[in-house]
């Protein structure tokens, strides 16, 4: 009996040892896990999502598993538990994922030309909101706590001028900022800013020129911020260096097509990639290092 017993359970242990066997990454049963950051609404996410999935996997040897986490957060943290391979996301979220995870930014996201971006200030146009320094006592709305341009950076803008909202809060989302700001939740707001280009807007505000056709005469620019380099991919440290190369070479490619050059503006308001290291946001670590209480506080 204690030997039937015995055979029995070295049996489950051989079939447990093989079932925690992992498959080779990239494969059916073990794709890439590719995040995006839900900085534009979700459905529009997920449609060019699948756009951008079907031409990496025409395209490489590998399967993909994109997907769209619930923050900035939850992507950095799964790059920790190795849910995550790659990923599209913010400046601040890649601060963190390289800090804590040595996660490594391969690409930066080119818009119009220009590979640094800056914060703007947003307030209706009828108010008496002029400049900055009429942003004191008023209630101002940021993006997410782990927004570059949507909080750090304006949150460095207004400590440096010494300027304190009466009260402050998070949409969530750039267009959730600017709707807020044009039904009058918030005297003011901050959001990403990019140049006009051939007589459109194309900041934040563009998001929802749809539902609000005026938002360009109603929601006024007050004030830039300081550029900073726009949003990087990044990838898994430990990702095989070939795997990685490989990538990064297709997305350049997908970028250059019709179809991929829509997915990515829609995405994430890109209309090219260039080859980026870390070293390309020491910048952004510097910036941080003023927003940081001073050691012992």
């Amino acid at each position: 009996m204690t030997r039937l017993l015995t055979m029995v359970l070295m049996s489950s242990f051989l079939v447990s040892g093989c079932n925690l066997k992992k498959d080779a990454l990239g494969t059916e049963k073990n794709p890439i896990k590719f995040h995006l950051v839900p900085a534009v609404d979700a459905k529009v996410l997920a449609d060019n999502a699948k756009v951008l999935e079907e031409y990496l996997e025409k395209n490489t040897p590998y399967k993909y598993e994109i997907t769209i986490p619930q923050s900035f957060v939850a992507v950095v943290e799964a790059f920790g538990t190795k849910r995550a391979d790659v990923a599209a996301i913010n400046t601040y979220g890649y601060y963190l994922a390289h800090k804590q995870y040595g996660v490594e930014a391969r690409l930066t996201v080119i818009r119009y030309g220009i590979a640094t971006y800056q914060s703007q200030f947003l307030a209706r146009a009828d108010s008496k909101i002029k400049s900055l320094k009429d942003l004191a006592g008023k209630k101002v709305a940021f993006v997410d706590p782990a927004s570059t341009s949507g909080y750090l950076l304006p949150l460095k803008t207004l400590k440096d001028l010494k300027i304190e909202p009466k009260d402050t809060v998070f949409a969530m989302k750039h267009d959730s900022v600017v709707t807020m700001i044009y039904q009058g939740q918030v005297d003011a707001g901050a959001t990403y800013y990019s140049p006009a280009q051939n007589g459109q807007i194309e900041d934040a505000r563009r998001l929802v020129k749809m539902q609000y056709p005026d938002v360009e005469q109603k929601v006024k620019i007050i004030e830039l911020s300081e550029p900073i380099p726009n949003d990087p991919i990044v990838f898994r440290k430990d990702m095989p260096e070939e795997m990685k190369e490989k990538i990064v070479d297709t997305l350049l490619q997908f970028a250059a097509t019709p179809e991929g050059l829509k997915a990515i503006d829609l995405m994430l308001g890109a209309t090219n990639f260039k080859k980026a290291s870390d070293s390309d946001y020491d910048s952004v670590r510097e910036m941080l290092k003023t927003l940081a209480p001073p050691e012992g506080k």
